[in-house]
């Protein structure tokens, strides 16, 4: 066990990279925690405000955020200052990320349904990093045997298909595929050939006079939403807590 801590966190440098993910994770959880808490009305925790204005907490996030990162960009990857700004950073991301939504959509939608894109965002944030620690590079580079990489005219061109392959990924609506895909190529290739989502900017403009095509992409988005859906619903609950019902809206013309 020590061998492998030496080979492949310590000596390649990846120690900082993995306290920055564990801070990352621990921060997300135990914000997620006391926030349930405070909505609950339980525990001695409660909102913190400066005079009326309710500070939320993507404030102090950005903070430790800049403080951590521009301290590891002055710091020895393998030395303690390194490790320090490693685990400032990750608290601050992940106080920032858990309030995405709300940088998103410029209002406090913690508890809405648009609130939930803080927890999907959290979770594939954790996902990447937890793949490049594995040893996956961005575009497939770790694929490169070292001849590949000397030779920057065959390097640059694996890193642009790759980068192709995901943006056409992107375009047929499957966004977390071609995000992954940025990781690992094979996953935006499958995305890619697939067939795109009915509301894609692909689907738009190719499937416009090929109906066939057009009715047999809403058949397969209509089957995938089904089945992943709930799932996904109930996962997404399980971190970040249930969103509130959205307020009933009275009928036109009515009090």
């Amino acid at each position: 066990m020590g061998h492998w801590w030496t080979r492949n966190i310590i000596e390649p440098g990846k120690l900082p990279l993995l306290l920055a993910l564990a801070s990352f994770v621990l921060t997300f959880v135990i914000t997620r925690i006391v926030v349930r808490l405070i909505r609950a009305g339980k525990g001695p925790f409660g909102n913190v405000k400066a005079g009326g204005l309710h500070i939320h907490h993507v404030v102090p996030g950005v903070v430790l955020t800049v403080i951590g990162g521009f301290g590891a960009v002055g710091s020895d990857r393998h030395g303690f200052g390194s490790a320090v700004s490693a685990v400032v950073f990750g608290m601050g991301a992940g106080l920032v990320l858990d309030e995405f939504a709300l940088i998103l959509h410029l209002d406090d939608v913690y508890w809405s349904e648009e609130g939930r894109k803080s927890v999907e965002v959290v979770v594939v944030t954790a996902a990447l990093v937890g793949l490049m620690l594995s040893g996956f590079l961005p575009f497939g580079v770790n694929d490169l045997t070292e001849d590949e990489l000397q030779n920057r005219a065959g390097a640059a061109l694996s890193i642009g298909l790759n980068f192709l392959v995901a943006l056409l990924a992107l375009s047929k609506g499957k966004a977390r595929m071609a995000i992954f895909g940025v990781i690992v190529p094979l996953v935006a290739l499958v995305g890619a050939i697939r067939l795109a989502r009915p509301t894609s900017p692909w689907a738009r403009r190719f499937y416009r006079r090929r109906p066939r095509a057009r009715a047999k992409a809403r058949l397969r988005a209509y089957h995938h939403d089904r089945r992943w859906a709930g799932p996904r619903r109930r996962f997404q609950d399980l971190i970040g807590g249930k969103p509130d019902p959205e307020p009933v809206r009275p009928l036109p013309g009515r009090s």
